[in-house]
């Protein structure tokens, strides 16, 4: 069975995820332990600390494919970036230094600051979907932004956005916050794919098998098939379905007077 690893951070030396080739071929090997069969590099790009650009980042990847044959590692990868929305963001589209999830340029991955919805996001959002490029924007459920203001991410998803939430933070590793708030996501329809955003740090390893048992059994297989299915549509550069969206509820704040 095919199962599709949209984010990770499995390359060598070019962010904060893998620091070596020893390293990498490890956490494919993890990545193929937990049923992934194809796996999209997205080392971060313009976020401030990292810049990787388009053909670095094919080229450290053909590398990397070669030396998972080389030590029969099962893992087709492909080319990818996490790109930080940012003011540049088009100029750089326009010089041809962003990486799609796609080979057709229909899917970019996105990501927000960890604390924040720039002001400009609509802006930008509707910019890109007038080149006929649609956002996933990933891990909105570790946003802190996001989970006090739920709204934030329900309007993007209106527009015709996707979300991709981290399979760890659904099996609770980033804690129960995060946890709750991935599976209110999920059960609004707010949740497109479960991807590993995998990195060689504690609490950052493949967890995508126990992520859909989990959601086989909270949802069903059918959620759970849905999710894996999305996935590839995405890096097929395929229509996927959207969601009937419900909104979530923010969470009151109690005052108690003595």
């Amino acid at each position: 069975m095919v199962m599709v690893d949209l984010h990770c951070h499995l390359l060598p030396g070019v962010d904060d995820g893998s620091k070596n080739m020893k390293i990498s071929l490890r956490l494919a090997r993890e990545a193929t332990e937990n049923g992934v069969t194809h796996a999209l590099l997205t080392p971060h790009h313009m976020n401030g600390r990292y810049v990787n650009h388009k053909q670095d980042v094919i080229r450290r990847t053909e590398e990397f494919q070669e030396q998972l044959k080389i030590h029969d590692i099962p893992l087709v990868v492909f080319p990818g970036q996490e790109v930080r929305i940012n003011g540049q963001l088009l100029e750089a589209l326009d010089k041809d230094d962003i990486l799609f999830a796609d080979t057709a340029g229909k899917y970019i991955i996105l990501e927000f600051p960890d604390d924040d919805v720039p002001y400009y996001t609509n802006q930008m959002v509707f910019d890109l979907q007038q080149r006929g490029i649609i956002p996933v924007i990933v891990h909105p459920e570790r946003n802190t932004k996001i989970i006090a203001q739920p709204d934030l991410i329900y309007q993007l998803l209106e527009k015709g956005c996707l979300s991709q939430i981290t399979a760890s933070s659904y099996v609770g590793t980033f804690g129960k916050r995060v946890e709750n708030f991935s599976r209110q996501l999920i059960e609004a329809g707010q949740g497109y794919v479960f991807a590993s955003d995998a990195h060689d740090l504690p609490g950052r390893k493949y967890e995508m098998w126990q992520a859909f048992d989990k959601l086989h059994h909270e949802f069903g297989s059918e959620l759970a098939e849905q999710y894996q299915k999305n996935s590839r549509l995405i890096i097929n550069g395929r229509n996927v379905p959207l969601n009937n969206l419900k909104t979530i509820k923010k969470r009151k704040k109690y005052f108690w007077l003595f």
